[in-house]
Protein backbone atom coordinates (compact mmCIF):
# COMPACT_ATOMS: atom_id res chain seq x y z
CA UNK A 1 0.00 0.00 0.00
CA UNK A 2 1.97 3.19 -0.95
CA UNK A 3 2.24 5.59 1.94
CA UNK A 4 0.21 8.78 2.06
CA UNK A 5 0.94 11.96 0.20
CA UNK A 6 2.18 15.36 1.77
CA UNK A 7 -0.74 16.76 0.13
CA UNK A 8 -3.40 13.86 1.79
CA UNK A 9 -1.24 13.96 4.69
CA UNK A 10 -1.96 17.81 5.59
CA UNK A 11 -5.69 17.21 4.84
CA UNK A 12 -5.97 14.77 7.40
CA UNK A 13 -4.21 16.95 9.68
CA UNK A 14 -6.00 20.01 9.11
CA UNK A 15 -9.43 18.31 9.44
CA UNK A 16 -8.52 17.47 13.45
CA UNK A 17 -10.06 20.26 14.89
CA UNK A 18 -7.69 20.30 17.99
CA UNK A 19 -4.41 20.46 15.50
CA UNK A 20 -5.98 22.89 12.93
CA UNK A 21 -6.45 25.34 15.92
CA UNK A 22 -2.93 24.61 16.81
CA UNK A 23 -1.70 25.47 13.58
CA UNK A 24 -4.29 28.57 13.32
CA UNK A 25 -3.16 30.17 16.97
CA UNK A 26 0.46 29.13 16.54
CA UNK A 27 1.27 30.32 13.34
CA UNK A 28 -0.42 33.79 13.53
CA UNK A 29 1.54 34.19 17.19
CA UNK A 30 4.46 33.65 15.60
CA UNK A 31 3.64 36.04 12.68
CA UNK A 32 2.59 39.03 15.03
CA UNK A 33 6.24 38.19 17.07
CA UNK A 34 8.01 38.06 13.77
CA UNK A 35 5.88 41.40 12.76
CA UNK A 36 7.49 43.37 16.07
CA UNK A 37 10.87 41.98 16.09
CA UNK A 38 12.04 44.49 13.66
CA UNK A 39 10.46 47.66 15.41
CA UNK A 40 11.73 46.45 18.85
CA UNK A 41 15.63 45.72 17.45
CA UNK A 42 15.51 49.28 16.04
CA UNK A 43 14.05 50.68 19.75
CA UNK A 44 17.09 48.52 21.59
CA UNK A 45 20.00 49.79 19.03
CA UNK A 46 19.57 53.00 20.53
CA UNK A 47 19.81 52.42 24.27
CA UNK A 48 23.47 52.36 26.11
CA UNK A 49 24.37 49.37 27.09
CA UNK A 50 27.60 47.10 28.96
CA UNK A 51 30.64 46.08 27.42
CA UNK A 52 31.31 42.65 29.30
CA UNK A 53 34.67 41.14 29.79
CA UNK A 54 34.56 37.42 27.89
CA UNK A 55 38.20 36.01 28.79
CA UNK A 56 37.34 33.35 25.48
CA UNK A 57 36.48 36.10 23.33
CA UNK A 58 39.90 37.83 23.95
CA UNK A 59 41.86 34.89 22.64
CA UNK A 60 39.77 34.22 20.06
CA UNK A 61 40.73 36.29 16.91
CA UNK A 62 37.29 38.07 15.12
CA UNK A 63 37.13 36.51 11.30
CA UNK A 64 34.14 37.12 8.84
CA UNK A 65 32.81 34.03 9.24
CA UNK A 66 29.01 34.99 7.69
CA UNK A 67 28.65 33.23 4.70
CA UNK A 68 28.96 29.96 6.43
CA UNK A 69 27.18 30.76 9.42
CA UNK A 70 24.46 31.15 7.14
CA UNK A 71 24.58 28.65 4.82
CA UNK A 72 24.49 26.43 7.70
CA UNK A 73 21.41 27.99 9.23
CA UNK A 74 19.64 27.91 6.23
CA UNK A 75 20.42 24.34 5.32
CA UNK A 76 18.86 23.28 8.92
CA UNK A 77 15.61 25.61 7.70
CA UNK A 78 15.48 23.82 4.59
CA UNK A 79 15.64 20.52 6.42
CA UNK A 80 13.11 21.10 8.93
CA UNK A 81 10.46 22.52 6.36
CA UNK A 82 11.25 18.95 4.06
CA UNK A 83 10.71 17.36 6.99
CA UNK A 84 7.83 19.40 8.44
CA UNK A 85 5.74 18.89 4.58
CA UNK A 86 5.42 15.11 5.55
CA UNK A 87 5.10 15.43 9.13
CA UNK A 88 2.42 18.50 10.38
CA UNK A 89 3.18 17.90 14.01
CA UNK A 90 7.05 19.01 13.76
CA UNK A 91 5.66 22.57 12.21
CA UNK A 92 3.18 23.01 15.55
CA UNK A 93 5.96 21.72 17.78
CA UNK A 94 8.41 24.04 16.13
CA UNK A 95 5.74 27.01 15.48
CA UNK A 96 5.11 27.39 19.25
CA UNK A 97 8.62 26.87 20.57
CA UNK A 98 9.57 29.41 18.07
CA UNK A 99 7.05 31.75 18.84
CA UNK A 100 8.03 31.51 22.93
CA UNK A 101 11.66 31.17 22.45
CA UNK A 102 11.37 34.89 20.43
CA UNK A 103 9.30 35.88 23.30
CA UNK A 104 11.69 35.08 25.63
CA UNK A 105 14.55 36.88 23.61
CA UNK A 106 12.74 39.58 23.80
CA UNK A 107 11.90 39.91 27.68
CA UNK A 108 15.57 38.81 28.46
CA UNK A 109 17.16 41.57 25.90
CA UNK A 110 14.99 44.13 27.62
CA UNK A 111 16.17 43.54 30.79
CA UNK A 112 19.61 42.91 30.05
CA UNK A 113 21.01 46.22 28.45
CA UNK A 114 24.76 45.03 26.80
CA UNK A 115 26.34 46.71 24.03
CA UNK A 116 28.32 44.40 21.44
CA UNK A 117 31.50 42.59 21.89
CA UNK A 118 34.79 44.14 21.22
CA UNK A 119 36.36 43.10 17.68
CA UNK A 120 32.33 43.02 16.24
CA UNK A 121 32.47 42.09 12.61
CA UNK A 122 28.86 42.39 11.55
CA UNK A 123 26.89 39.51 10.15
CA UNK A 124 25.94 39.94 6.11
CA UNK A 125 23.00 38.15 5.12
CA UNK A 126 20.52 40.06 2.78
CA UNK A 127 17.51 37.18 3.88
CA UNK A 128 17.35 38.13 7.89
CA UNK A 129 16.67 41.62 6.84
CA UNK A 130 12.96 41.03 7.42
CA UNK A 131 13.43 40.33 11.14
CA UNK A 132 15.86 43.22 11.67
CA UNK A 133 14.61 45.80 9.16
CA UNK A 134 17.10 45.87 6.76
CA UNK A 135 19.40 47.72 9.41
CA UNK A 136 22.75 47.06 11.28
CA UNK A 137 21.50 45.64 14.87
CA UNK A 138 24.03 44.47 17.13
CA UNK A 139 22.90 44.53 20.58
CA UNK A 140 20.18 41.46 20.50
CA UNK A 141 22.65 39.85 22.29
CA UNK A 142 21.10 37.84 25.49
CA UNK A 143 20.66 34.87 24.60
CA UNK A 144 21.77 34.04 21.29
CA UNK A 145 18.73 34.07 18.55
CA UNK A 146 20.99 32.20 16.01
CA UNK A 147 21.95 29.45 18.38
CA UNK A 148 18.34 28.79 20.21
CA UNK A 149 16.63 28.61 16.30
CA UNK A 150 19.28 25.59 15.53
CA UNK A 151 18.66 24.25 18.85
CA UNK A 152 15.15 24.04 18.14
CA UNK A 153 15.39 22.52 14.72
CA UNK A 154 17.49 20.01 16.18
CA UNK A 155 14.75 19.07 18.74
CA UNK A 156 11.76 19.17 16.65
CA UNK A 157 13.64 16.37 14.04
CA UNK A 158 12.81 13.02 14.41
CA UNK A 159 15.20 10.63 12.71
CA UNK A 160 18.22 10.16 14.31
CA UNK A 161 20.87 10.99 11.15
CA UNK A 162 18.84 14.54 11.02
CA UNK A 163 19.47 15.03 14.48
CA UNK A 164 23.07 14.13 14.26
CA UNK A 165 23.33 16.71 11.21
CA UNK A 166 21.49 19.62 13.42
CA UNK A 167 23.47 19.25 16.02
CA UNK A 168 26.45 19.45 14.19
CA UNK A 169 25.74 22.46 12.96
CA UNK A 170 24.79 24.20 16.18
CA UNK A 171 27.65 23.23 17.32
CA UNK A 172 29.28 25.00 14.23
CA UNK A 173 26.92 27.51 14.56
CA UNK A 174 27.52 28.57 18.10
CA UNK A 175 31.58 28.31 17.61
CA UNK A 176 31.47 30.40 14.67
CA UNK A 177 29.19 33.26 16.01
CA UNK A 178 32.07 33.60 18.98
CA UNK A 179 35.22 33.58 16.10
CA UNK A 180 33.04 36.76 14.86
CA UNK A 181 32.76 38.16 18.10
CA UNK A 182 28.85 38.64 17.32
CA UNK A 183 27.68 37.42 20.58
CA UNK A 184 29.18 37.08 23.86
CA UNK A 185 30.30 33.56 25.23
CA UNK A 186 27.11 33.31 27.84
CA UNK A 187 24.86 34.44 25.03
CA UNK A 188 25.61 30.78 22.73
CA UNK A 189 25.83 28.85 26.04
CA UNK A 190 22.45 30.23 27.86
CA UNK A 191 20.87 29.75 24.19
CA UNK A 192 19.89 25.69 24.37
CA UNK A 193 19.11 26.17 27.43
CA UNK A 194 16.29 28.22 26.95
CA UNK A 195 15.38 26.86 23.47
CA UNK A 196 14.90 23.11 25.33
CA UNK A 197 12.96 24.61 27.95
CA UNK A 198 10.14 26.06 25.95
CA UNK A 199 10.44 23.01 23.55
CA UNK A 200 9.80 21.17 26.83
CA UNK A 201 7.18 23.20 27.64
CA UNK A 202 5.55 23.33 24.04
CA UNK A 203 5.25 19.39 23.86
CA UNK A 204 4.06 18.83 27.07
CA UNK A 205 1.24 21.47 26.64
CA UNK A 206 0.49 19.97 22.84
CA UNK A 207 0.50 16.45 24.42
CA UNK A 208 -1.95 17.19 26.96
CA UNK A 209 -4.10 19.31 24.51
CA UNK A 210 -4.15 16.67 22.21
CA UNK A 211 -5.03 13.84 24.82
CA UNK A 212 -8.07 16.31 26.28
CA UNK A 213 -9.25 16.91 23.01
CA UNK A 214 -9.18 13.42 21.84
CA UNK A 215 -10.91 12.11 25.00
CA UNK A 216 -13.89 14.98 24.66
CA UNK A 217 -13.92 13.24 21.21
CA UNK A 218 -14.54 9.62 22.66
CA UNK A 219 -17.12 10.98 24.92
CA UNK A 220 -18.95 12.97 22.04
CA UNK A 221 -18.90 9.65 20.10
CA UNK A 222 -20.38 7.29 23.00
CA UNK A 223 -23.49 9.78 23.74
CA UNK A 224 -24.20 9.45 19.90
Amino acid sequence: MPSPSPREIWKETWNTPHKKQQIVIGTVIMLIVVFIMPHFFNLIEQRKGIVLNDWLLAIIAPRNVSIVIFALIWAMILLIIVRAIRDPSIYITYCWAYAFVCIARLTSISFVPLDPPLGLIRLTDPLTGVFYGNSNITKDLFFSGHTATLTLIFLCLKSRNDRIIAFTATVAVAFLLLVQHIHYTIDVLTAPIFAYGFYRGTRYFLIKNNKLRNEETKTEQTRV
